[in-house]
């Protein structure tokens, strides 16, 4: 029998295949059903402190406008006694998920302030959660703000989570950055437990009949875990921290190719979001089955295998291939050039 077990974060792993933050970890049934397809893990939509801010105003709001023009209202503010706030629900559902599932719970924070994240991440580790991924959502749109002092945001943040919480933190990372490597080594040294390659930033779009920039949710194919792939397979060795790929794993060839270039676990979203719960079931099964016709007796054994490190070709995962492969294109039927 392959032996499909795994490490992240410290944390013993039955299987590679665990559900990034997604709609299906709102509603403890179809986190049920994920594990019952074989999530060996489960990572938890984010608590955004944006929404806890905004959540804040309205309510201040509320307070001072329910008073105007009449002063015998100064005083009374009542707020109904069933009234649970933002942040209470989803600390209250984090608890739901770790009395109700067997698997590990990572819970994911996107914070924007400094205060904000050492007092949120507190919250979720006394709440239960196993371990925390940091959702650093942040696009630098300033001239006058420099790389390096992007990266120091990040590191910022981390140091002064690592030194607040005891749970594992793994940072998930943008593909943005100049120098991957250099980076991660960073975050590493600042406590990172594991990095998450790469963050999604949805882009947005213009309406060309209102136009005005909308936002549009596309979800991932298995092209975009290409660059992931590459970048967990030069980071391999190199990093002593567990790697996930997150973004473009769709099928049991996605999660094959990022276990060979050197990743612990693969992180799925979109395509249980198109297929559902029970497509884990299947990959899982596939797995075992690819494992096992070419000999593989675990997953450690195949972990890594074909990262730069351990390539035939390690020049491959860098500039090598780039003439060949735009040599290589061929115009497809019908099409002259």
């Amino acid at each position: 029998m392959v032996d499909l077990s795994t490490e992240y974060l410290g944390l013993k792993l039955k299987n590679p295949l665990v559900p990034s933050s997604s709609p299906l970890s709102k509603h403890v049934d179809s986190a049920r059903r994920l594990e019952d397809a074989g999530a060996s893990a489960l990572v938890m939509h984010s608590l955004f402190e944006e929404k806890i801010e905004e959540e804040d105003a309205q309510l201040a709001r509320f307070f001072h406008q329910q008073s105007l023009g009449h002063g015998e209202a100064e005083s009374f503010h009542p707020v109904p006694e069933n009234y649970m706030s933002y942040e209470e629900k989803y600390l209250e559902h984090l608890e739901a998920l770790k009395s109700s599932l067997e698997i590990p719970v990572i819970a994911s924070l996107n914070g924007t302030t400094p205060g904000g994240w050492v007092s949120y991440a507190t919250a979720l580790e006394e709440a239960g959660a196993d371990a925390l991924e940091l959702n650093v959502y942040y696009i630098p749109a300033s001239c006058k703000e420099a790389g390096s002092e992007v990266e120091d945001r990040y590191v910022e943040i981390l140091s002064s989570l690592h030194s607040r919480i005891s749970i594992p933190i793994t940072m998930k990372l943008s593909s943005q950055f100049s120098s991957v490597v250099h980076v991660a080594q960073r975050f590493q040294q600042a406590g990172a437990k594991g990095l998450a390659l790469f963050n999604r930033f949805y882009q947005p779009d213009i309406d060309l009949e209102t136009l005005e920039v909308v936002p549009r949710l596309e979800l991932s194919n298995s092209e975009e875990s290409l660059m992931r792939i590459r970048w967990i397979a030069i980071l391999y060795g190199r990093i002593d921290c567990s790697l996930a790929i997150t973004g473009g794993v769709h099928n049991v060839k996605d999660v094959l190719k990022a276990l060979l270039a050197g990743a612990d676990v693969t992180h799925m979203c979109s395509a249980l979001l198109r297929r559902g719960p029970g497509h884990l079931a299947v990959v899982l099964r596939s797995l075992q089955d690819w494992m096992e016709e070419h000999e593989y007796e675990s997953v450690e054994q195949l972990k890594g295998s074909i990262s730069q490190r351990n390539a035939t070709d390690s020049a491959a995962f860098l500039r090598s291939n780039y003439m060949r492969v735009l040599d290589s294109y061929q115009p497809p039927p019908g099409v002259q050039w």
